[in-house]
């Protein structure tokens, strides 16, 4: 009789290592996760296996975060793995996150040895004998799940959830594993360590791992009549359209095809706040971000256009915000895998066929966009903010940010008054990703899908949070720490939720002071805690650029800390009523957003 841990008995292997070697097989580098009984033997598998890095987070919350990033930056299925009762439970949030944005996901979950299931078992979450059902948990925050009660039923359950992450709409996959499952031997070939992956379709990320083919959009050809419907809308235009591309450009790996329509339209290209590196930030076509924390020249634009046409997105309220009332008097057209949420001619489909299909049947050869200010920064509603103490105003620092940003870098950028600072200011690395996490907009997600990020690609990232941000998930720096993880965390730090103390003051009739926090030197805490990380508090915007070159030389991860005026009024629509509007003079905007750039 064999050990668990023997794979070699009849030719046999524990489920767990079949388990390891398909993901290898499947060109899976890296599972993120937090280990525990009930998932120790993955661990062990991956281990024994060598070909799969397993990395071992702070909070299960960050794990996923972490393969969110992975998948991201990689355009391949993310990993997290973790174990039973409040480990699984601290799973959900990450993955509501990466089902509302539609990012592919597998999160294999431990639970109790089913001999035990309803019997009072530690972390029960079988639905039996009155417990928790984790399959009611996760299947609202997953595209599939499952529990593997029999280990023959793996391999085939194994596929369903793959296919099922990257099938559209895209999202998490779930199995759910009994210990005693994971231990079961299966009698099917035991594939070589290190064994390559199968090919794959499509060109890979500079710097990242071969991107995986997508399942093609539901097998179906795009629909004729759809097309023609679309095309007539816009050889009615004279020539004036501005597109607006989202988040389903950078998934589809449809850059190109975006450029090239626009291209062939004359038009101009705004993004969604989540997509802001799917176009040349410095192309002349550029109109800036179109939304809540976007730019007014969108809104002029979209004004003087006859045509609208979405690439990828379903234009949300954060994408929308501000451009109600120009949207209503403008024909719509929208290309996607999804309706949008206005009105509009609709093709859908694939993006990358759709965008392709569209630009076949237009005139070859480019045509030059009417002019436009371009994505000009909207000036402050409070010219003159109260400033706590020594502080950096967000234009200046957000400068400082991208003067030292490799042009290859990816950045992720958290919530609040820092991240709508950065959307609305800081122009997306030619050669990088630049991720939002809109879909449910959780605070923290930056620091752990920056290290995932980090991690699958090589390449320099950037996380951009507040001090909020930080406290709730910054410890997975040392995450950052022991893998060396080539992060650089720049962290805003106003001493408050902010942008909760804003809503107070503005909407409340008076501050209550809630949100308002003591003053929390981050740098030195950082720095005492971690020795061997380079942690510095920036005290101005020279600084700031300086310790940021600093950490693009050096090999790890770098930590930089800056005072921010909690008052500071962030480029955020319903806190702006100065901004500028179009129908102010472009003379007058130039000398705002002079203002701005300034500080």
């Amino acid at each position: 009789m064999t050990s668990p841990s023997d794979g070699s008995a009849a030719g046999a292997v524990r489920l767990v290592d079949h388990l390891a070697a398909e993901l290898a097989g499947a060109g899976v580098t890296h599972v993120f996760g937090v280990g525990g009984a009930n998932i120790e033997d993955l661990y062990d598998a991956l281990h024994r296996g060598g070909a799969v890095r397993a990395v071992v987070a702070k909070h299960e919350f960050s794990a996923v975060t972490m393969a969110d990033g992975y998948a991201r930056t990689t355009r391949r299925t993310g990993v997290v793995a973790a174990t039973s009762g409040g480990g699984a439970m601290n799973l959900v949030p990450g993955l509501a996150e990466a089902y509302a944005s539609q990012v592919p996901l597998l999160a294999l979950v431990g639970q109790p040895p089913t001999g035990q299931e309803g019997r009072g078992a530690f972390q029960d979450s079988s639905g039996r004998a009155g417990s928790l059902d984790a399959r009611e948990v996760f299947a609202p925050v997953s595209r599939f799940c499952a529990r593997v009660d029999d280990a023959e039923a793996l391999p085939g359950l194994l596929h369903r959830a793959l296919t099922a992450a990257r099938t559209h709409p895209r999202g998490p996959a779930v199995l759910l594993l009994p210990k005693d499952v994971q231990q079961t031997r299966l009698r099917v070939p035991r594939r070589p360590p290190g064994r390559p992956a199968p090919p794959v379709a499509g060109p890979p990320l500079d710097g990242a791992v071969p991107p995986a083919a997508d399942p093609p959009f539901d097998g179906a050809a795009l629909d004729g009549a759809a097309l023609r419907a679309v095309l007539d809308v816009l050889r009615r235009s004279s020539g004036r359209v501005l597109v607006i591309a989202g988040a389903e450009v950078a998934a589809a790996d449809a850059r190109a095809e975006l450029a090239e329509l626009a291209g062939r339209l004359g038009a101009w290209v705004a993004v969604t706040p989540d997509a802001k590196d799917v176009f040349d930030n410095h192309d002349p076509r550029f109109a800036g971000v179109a939304g809540v924390m976007g730019h007014a020249n969108v809104e002029d634009c979209l004004r003087r256009a006859e045509v609208c046409l979405l690439a990828g997105t379903r234009l949300p309220t954060l994408a929308s915000g501000g451009l109600d009332e120009a949207l209503a008097g403008t024909d719509v057209v929208c290309l996607g895998p999804e309706p949008p949420f206005v009105a509009a001619t609709t093709l859908l489909g694939g993006l990358k066929q759709a965008l392709r299909a569209v630009t076949g049947l237009l005139p070859a050869g480019p045509r030059p966009c009417p002019p436009h200010t371009g994505p000009l920064p909207t000036p402050p509603a409070d010219p003159a903010p109260r400033v706590r103490g020594r502080t950096i105003p967000y234009a200046e620092a957000v400068a400082a940010v991208e003067a030292a940003l490799p042009d290859d870098a990816h950045v992720f950028v958290d919530a609040g008054n820092a991240g709508a600072s950065a959307i609305h200011l800081l122009p997306a690395p030619r050669r990088g990703r630049f991720v939002v996490a809109v879909g449910m907009g959780g605070m923290g997600y930056t620091f752990g899908a920056g290290i995932g990020a980090a991690l699958a690609t090589g390449r320099r990232t950037y996380v951009l949070a507040g001090d909020g941000s930080f406290f709730m998930h910054g410890m997975e720096v040392h995450t950052a720490v022991e893998h060396c993880a080539p992060v650089t965390f720049v962290v805003f730090n106003n001493n408050a939720h902010a942008m909760c103390s804003l809503r107070e003051e503005l909407f409340q009739g008076a501050g209550r002071g809630d949100d308002l926090f003591a003053r929390t030197d981050l740098a030195a805490g950082v720095a005492a805690a971690f020795p061997s990380l380079r942690a510095t508090g920036a005290a101005d915007a020279g600084e700031l650029r300086e310790a940021l070159l600093r950490g693009d030389a050096g090999g790890g991860p770098a930590f930089v800390a800056l005072d921010c005026d909690p008052y500071e009024t962030p480029p955020f629509l319903p806190f702006r009523p100065l901004a500028t509007r179009p129908s102010e003079s472009k003379e007058s905007s130039y000398e705002r957003a002079a203002v701005v750039r300034t500080g």
